[in-house]
């Protein structure tokens, strides 16, 4: 099993020892014969996706990387980015699993216990992020959203190398996630990929009062492996087709392929 884990980092030295951090997380979580490939950005970007514009711009890459991961026979394209940019897109012309890290992290949060709550990198971070829970239908399992003091996102990357700063940002997850438990919360989601890196890293899978943190590095990369093995029991089916997801009828595909380019839906035969 192949899978393709999208990151919205910058490739190259921004990020300091993330990206090795990220890979020990991903080797070790994911099962026995399953391959993970890690992909950043390398065209735009990569440093400041809080911001709507910004990570705007950044999608298209993730869309155009999602058809470079058919065309190289990839079995899922897990998007490890808290706020799944392109994932609805990318589900209406994919053939093969597209998942998204927030949808992923929510709903197993869900199986863990009643109600489930966030703790943010920043206040800019939060309307985002509670406006997929809402997307998704389970503003009614949300008991608490409490936030970290991160406004600079490239800042968290010197925690992998301090560990001074590391225990610093762990501190700000423990007091927010205390705050959560105090709302009434049974589970926390740490709202950002680069905090569930640090988080998995350090080993830490609990906090306050018991708390249990479900990571979502983890539960994305096991989210993928199951909807692949659901996509091959159900003949190569996962995102329904009917409403949603549907792409442009075949009647239609041949003049849009011509607005657009002949790429576009790859999946859809022509009249």
């Amino acid at each position: 099993m192949k899978l393709w884990y999208q990151s919205m980092t910058r490739e190259g030295n921004s990020w300091g020892n993330y990206p090795k951090a990220l890979r020990q997380v991903l080797d070790k979580v994911k099962a026995p014969g399953t391959e993970i490939e890690v992909h950043g950005l390398t065209k735009t970007g990569g440093a400041g996706d809080q911001y709507r514009y910004l990570e705007f711009l950044e999608t298209a890459e993730v869309l155009d990387n999602v058809h470079i991961a058919m065309e190289r026979k990839f079995d899922a394209f897990l998007i490890g980015i808290i706020c799944d940019p392109g994932l609805r897109e990318a589900r209406e012309f994919a053939n093969i699993p597209v998942l998204g890290l927030c949808e992923s992290s929510l709903h197993l949060a869900c199986m863990m216990g009643a109600s489930f709550s966030l703790v943010t990198i920043n206040s800019k971070f939060t309307p985002r992020i509670v406006e997929n829970v809402e997307r998704y239908g389970l503003k009614g399992r949300l008991a608490a959203v409490s936030r970290m003091q991160v406004e600079r996102l490239l800042d968290l990357s010197a925690a992998f190398e301090d560990k001074e700063i590391c225990d610093r940002l762990a501190a700000e997850f423990d007091r927010a996630a205390a705050a959560n438990a105090e709302a009434g919360a049974e589970v926390v989601i740490a709202a950002g990929g680069v905090v569930m890196a640090l988080l998995a890293h350090a080993d830490k899978h609990e906090a306050g009062g018991g708390l249990p943190i479900l990571n979502g590095i983890t539960a994305l990369v096991k989210a993928g492996e199951m909807a692949v093995g659901l996509s091959r029991v159900m003949g190569g089916r996962f995102a329904s087709r009917v409403r949603s997801y549907a792409p442009p009828p075949p009647d239609q595909i041949d003049e849009l392929r011509k607005f657009y380019n002949p790429g576009i839906y790859p999946g859809v035969r022509g009249t």
